[in-house]
């Protein structure tokens, strides 16, 4: 799972950064500060993966993880090479979706690129560099699709969904605003089109909005509102804060968030809502020799979970021995879920949940 931290210069995305992972990515007042971008593996939290290992003991806790790309600030023109341009872009293409920060809050002492806070603007000017980074890239398929349409029909479906999503840019409004289907979004999954990748929209605060509340902030406002109108999520950090909580452990940092009156920290809101940005959810194995989460989509069938531990696993499946993680902590171990029928045979039409503790069967 890639995430891309983007957004435009000085709008916390390395001070963000190095929240998520303890990292030491520069955070400077100046932009371009950030050129290559620097990679986080962050863990996903998951008190479940807590609460078996105090029951089963492993000798081994492994969580699930993120991987967080700390991307260069972009400017206008960077579909036309300006500031890092068709660098900045060809990053983004790598990553599953993206994390834009946004500047919503004001001080003097940090300048924006753009002269003022707008925070509505800022994201219309990275997804315009996006959008129009896209439309090269559907003006090649589109010529290749009209051509082969001549020879094969069933390049037309394609061809009318290409034609709508260079109709939606060209009017200026986000290709993630249309709906799709299952089937049109598999013909245009090769493209790797930027403004089709989920945005999950970070609004910035400072200390103070995000304490005493930042329901009055009108730039929060503005950036909930827009990301309605094209299908996309928000959430209010303050990545100064962020910052902070990110240099405390255990009771210390729970002592801290209690003092703000925080039930979470921003970053576990922000991996929590980028797993639904994506349709994830995470499954469990539990053993005397590790308790692990596993990351896999929502909707995934049995030997498809068994092929993300190992291939000959989905190859060979035979069943899923499944019992929900609270069933499981509540009887006190396998056994005594066992005893009670609690743990259950799947076959391979199971659709896996999330929380299930399960011990895959195969041969090969």
């Amino acid at each position: 799972m890639k995430l891309g931290i983007v957004g435009l210069p000085n709008v916390g995305k390395s001070t963000l950064f190095n929240a998520l992972t303890a990292a030491k990515a520069d955070a400077e007042n100046y932009p371009f500060c950030t050129i290559e971008p620097n990679v986080g593996i962050v863990p996903v939290p998951d008190e479940r993966l807590n609460q078996l290992a105090e029951l089963i003991n492993p000798e081994k806790l492994t969580p699930a993880t993120i991987e967080f790309f700390d991307i260069a600030g972009l400017v206008k023109g960077a579909s036309d090479g300006e500031g890092l341009g068709n660098k900045f872009l060809s990053h983004i293409r790598e990553v599953e979706s993206i994390i834009q920060v946004v500047r919503c809050f004001e001080d003097e002492n940090v300048t924006h690129v753009e002269g003022r806070i707008d925070p509505v603007n800022d994201i219309e000017i990275i997804n315009l560099e996006l959008m129009l980074s896209d439309l090269e890239v559907i003006d090649r398929r589109l010529a290749k699709v009209e051509k082969e349409m001549k020879g094969d029909k069933s390049y037309k479906k394609e061809y009318e969904l290409l034609t709508r999503i260079k109709e939606s840019i060209e009017e200026g409004k986000s290709p993630r605003s249309l709906d799709y289907t299952e089937e049109e979004l598999s013909l245009i999954k090769s493209l790797s089109l930027l403004s089709l990748k989920p945005v999950l929209y970070v609004c910035n605060v400072s200390e103070e909005d995000l304490i005493d509340g930042y329901e009055n902030n009108p730039h929060v406002a503005k950036v909930e509102e827009y990301a309605k109108q094209e299908n996309s999520k928000t959430i209010v950090i303050s990545a100064k804060i962020e910052a902070e909580i990110a240099q405390l452990e255990g009771e210390e940092r729970e002592i801290f968030l209690d003092e703000l009156g925080l039930k979470e920290s921003g970053l576990d809101k922000l991996i929590r809502a980028s797993y639904d940005l994506l349709g994830l959810m995470s499954f469990l194995t539990a053993g005397p020799q590790e308790v692990r989460a596993w990351t896999i989509k929502k909707g995934t069938k049995a030997p498809q979970a068994a092929g993300k531990i190992h291939t000959d696993m989905e190859r060979g499946f035979i069943r899923a021995e499944v019992v929900n993680y609270k069933d499981l902590l509540e009887c006190g171990g396998h056994t005594q879920a066992k005893e009670k029928g609690l743990i259950r045979l799947e076959g391979k039409d199971y659709i896996m949940q999330d929380g299930d503790v399960v011990l895959f069967r195969f041969n090969v």
